[in-house]
This record gives C-alpha cells, sequence and structure tokens, in this order.
C-alpha cells in the first residue's frame, strides 16, 4: 500500500491492510472492512513481562490473600493453587492468539475471526466496560492501605484512590512508551520487595494457623474461588497490545511464560505467609500484605507498604487502562462504539478519546462508590463476571482459530474446561454480561432491519 508525502508518520510507519469479513447479523448479509495494522510497535518481551505483571498480580496481591482467608481460611490455599495451575492454558492461550491476530481489537478481533459481529461487540463491551467497574475497587484498596498507615479515616482513602485514577490516566495520555517503561521499573522494584517481605514474614510462620484447615465447609473452597479469579484476571488485557510488539509472534510467548511463573510463584507465596503468619485475624485485616511486611520488617514497614499498595495498583490500571483504551478506539473502528472513538486504533497512535472515555467513567463510577458506600466485593464479582464471559467468548473463538493439534490448540481446549467452571462460579453476577448479550441482540435486529432485502 502506498503512501502520500503529505500523509501523516503514523500512516507511513503503520501499513494497513484490510480484511473483509462476510458474516450474517439478524439474517441480513453484509461487509464489512475491518482495518488493522501491521505490527510496528516498539515494545519487547521485557516491557511486555512487566505489563503483563502489572495487568494480573496489582490489587490481587494486596487485598485477595485476606478475603480468601475470609471466605474460606487456610483452605483458600487449595483455591489459589487451582487458579495458578488453571492460568497457565489460559495465557498460552490468549498469547498465542496474540502472536498470530496482532490487533488493538484483541479478544473482540478473535470473537469477529471466529464468530461474526455480534459476539465481538459483546466481548468487547464486556471488557471495555469492565475498566470503570473494576478500577474503583482497585484504587480504594490501595488507598485502604494508606489510611491504616497515616490514619484519616474515610477521606485519606477516597483521596487516594481519586487521585490514582487520576494519575493512570495522564500517565497514560502520555503515550504507551511512556507507559510501559513506567510498567517495567515499577515490576522490577515491587518484585523484589514482595520477594523480601516474604521471606522475613516466614519465620514468624506457625503451623497451628493452618488449623482448622477447612473452618467454613470445603464448599466454601469454590466462593474463595469466585473472589479469587480478579487476581488472574489479566492474561487477555495485553492482547489488545499485540500490535505494540516489534516481533508479537516472538516477544508475546516470552512475555506471557515469564509472567505466568513469576506471578504464579508470588501470588502462592503470599498466600501461604498470609496464613501461616498472620493466621485468623488476616480475614478482617484492612492492610494484610502491610501486617506481613511488618512481621518481617517491624512495625514501620506499613509505612512502607503504603507507598507498595498504590504502586502495585498503579500497575494494575496502567495495564488495563492502556488495553481497554486501544480497545475502545478498535470498536470504534468497529462500529461496534461510536466512530468517533476509532482515533488511536493503529499501532502507534495514542488512543486518547477512548481513554478519555474510560477515565470519565471510572471517575464517575468511583464517585458512586463512595457516595452510595458500597461494597468493594460486590463490584470484584460483577467485573470478573465481565471478565469470565470475555474468557468464554475468547476460548471459543480460540478453539476454531488456532490448529488443535498444536500445543496452543491443546491450551485453549484445556482453558475451556476451567472457563466453564468459571462460568458457574460466577453465578448470579452473570446477570451483567446477560444485559450487554441483550442489547447486542436488539442492536443486531434493530440493523438488520436496516439491510435492504
Amino acid at each position: 500500500m502506498k503512501v502520500s508525502s503529505s500523509e501523516s508518520t503514523t500512516a507511513i510507519i503503520a501499513r494497513l491492510r484490510t480484511d473483509v469479513f462476510w458474516t450474517n447479523v439478524g439474517g441480513g448479509r453484509h461487509t464489512r472492512q475491518v482495518l488493522d495494522a501491521e505490527p510496528s510497535g516498539r515494545l519487547g518481551a521485557p516491557q511486555g513481562t512487566a505489563l503483563y505483571i502489572g495487568a494480573v498480580l496489582g490489587t490481587g496481591v494486596i487485598a485477595l490473600p485476606a478475603l480468601a482467608v475470609r471466605a474460606a481460611g487456610p483452605a483458600s490455599l487449595l483455591a489459589w493453587l487451582g487458579l495458578v495451575v488453571l492460568s497457565a492454558p489460559l495465557a498460552a492461550t490468549f498469547a498465542a492468539l496474540g502472536a498470530r491476530y496482532p490487533d488493538s481489537g484483541g479478544v473482540s478481533t478473535y470473537a469477529r475471526r471466529a464468530f461474526g459481529d455480534l459476539p465481538a461487540a459483546v466481548v468487547g463491551w464486556c471488557f471495555y466496560f469492565a475498566i470503570p467497574v473494576g478500577a474503583p475497587a482497585a484504587a480504594l484498596f490501595a488507598g485502604g492501605y494508606v489510611e491504616a498507615a497515616t490514619g484519616g479515616g474515610r477521606a485519606v482513602t477516597n483521596g487516594v484512590a481519586i487521585a490514582m485514577t487520576a494519575l493512570v490516566a495522564a500517565v497514560n495520555a502520555g503515550g504507551l512508551r511512556v507507559s510501559a517503561r513506567a510498567q517495567l521499573a515499577f515490576a522490577v522494584v515491587l518484585v523484589g520487595l514482595l520477594v523480601v517481605s516474604v521471606a522475613l514474614s516466614l519465620p514468624h510462620a506457625r503451623s497451628a494457623n493452618l488449623h482448622p484447615f477447612a473452618p467454613h465447609g470445603w464448599g466454601a473452597i469454590g466462593s474463595a474461588a469466585a473472589l479469587l479469579v480478579w487476581s488472574f484476571a489479566g492474561w487477555e488485557a495485553i492482547t489488545h497490545l499485540a500490535g505494540d510488539f516489534r516481533r508479537p509472534e516472538r516477544d508475546l510467548p516470552l512475555a506471557t511464560a515469564a509472567a505466568v511463573v513469576i506471578v504464579g510463584v508470588l501470588y502462592l507465596a503470599v498466600a501461604f505467609a498470609t496464613v501461616v503468619v498472620l493466621g485468623p485475624p488476616a480475614a478482617t485485616a484492612q492492610a494484610p500484605l502491610g501486617d506481613l511486611m511488618a512481621r518481617g520488617l517491624g512495625g514501620s514497614a506499613r509505612v512502607l507498604a503504603a507507598v507498595v499498595a498504590p504502586l502495585l495498583t498503579f500497575g494494575t490500571m496502567n495495564a488495563y487502562f492502556a488495553g481497554a483504551s486501544k480497545l475502545g478506539a478498535a470498536l470504534g473502528r468497529d462500529r461496534a462504539l461510536p466512530g468517533w472513538l476509532a482515533h488511536g486504533s493503529v499501532a502507534g497512535e495514542v488512543p486518547r478519546r477512548s481513554l478519555a472515555v474510560v477515565s470519565g467513567l471510572a471517575m464517575a463510577s468511583l464517585v458512586v462508590v463512595v457516595v452510595a458506600d458500597i461494597d468493594v466485593r460486590q463490584l470484584l464479582l460483577l467485573t470478573t463476571a465481565l471478565f469470565v464471559t470475555v474468557y468464554a467468548i475468547g476460548v471459543l473463538a480460540a478453539v476454531r482459530l488456532l490448529p488443535l493439534r498444536s500445543r496452543a490448540g491443546v491450551a485453549a481446549i484445556v482453558a475451556l474446561v476451567a472457563v466453564a467452571a468459571l462460568v458457574a462460579l460466577s453465578g448470579r453476577y452473570l446477570i451483567l454480561p446477560a444485559a450487554l448479550i441483550a442489547v447486542g441482540l436488539v442492536r443486531a435486529r434493530i440493523r438488520a432491519r436496516r439491510v435492504p432485502a
């Protein structure tokens, strides 16, 4: 494809290709031209690993170990172990899809290739709108750590949450290169702090804290797992940035493999230390990681935790805002959202319009949560239900798109079984993705009526 000298630098860098999809939506046959860019980004495997660690580790490690103990006691460790094991094929599946189809649409693009416009739109909406629902919970978790160390009550917690949301938006507005460099630095420092904290706290472990092992019954492990899905959401987030990798076919699998090992080991280590070091009081701890660090490093470590928790949360929110912003631009490009959002869907562009929408909705959602005093656990479960829907459609697409006799195909089949279990655990919280599916069906019917017979 030739470009003229009057075209933008982005247009020169990104060689566009056109894929024509024939789809049947509501009985109307039509064509859709979808523009996506061949990879021309600057991200490598180290930055990709850092983005993955930020997306998956983040708030899970500062809040979920305590919530899991509250739900299932020491038996919550089995839920952690199960999700660590199941996350490997899930991560491998999305890495394989991202390497083969590097597009800012991510899972939405895979769903369109496999099933057409309607599933693509639904999966895109589920991911895009999960960010404003989940971001307040993440930011409030971080605010709780600052409040626990400094005092000041809810005003401090809410102020930190608002400041973090604004900061993440500002960093992403500066472009993905700035965001990725910050993420790499944060990942190295924070992984080191977690390793030191766990190592120094373990001499205070007591085997008696493992008894009774299942105080709420074995069925409570499922309840703990439903909460912990939040901790492992993120393997799909970086696929929206696949086009920004220099060599996605090589860098994405490398980044994924490294992140799976690092995240799995850290989650299990922190969860185990929370149980055996803190014991039953962990279930009601406002800042469990701070308490753990205080055991290993001394009481002043709670102040350090008040720094670590916002940084971990920043990593999570940073990765998700970046991925969602790219996705929103792709959905605007594909007419699943208003076309005004399409700017930034090409690799190398900053999707500032989409970012403004995500950031605005997240800030509005945070205000509602604060004013209405909504329990953050409800936000967790609503967000995980949206991500489980994304996983379900994405893995189904993988089964159709990937060679089933390849390692990626086998991983997709295993992941499909795992996601089916997660769907069952989501229960009544699937009402939100069900509503989005209903909107998609109505939208498809309306559009079908407009297509000439």
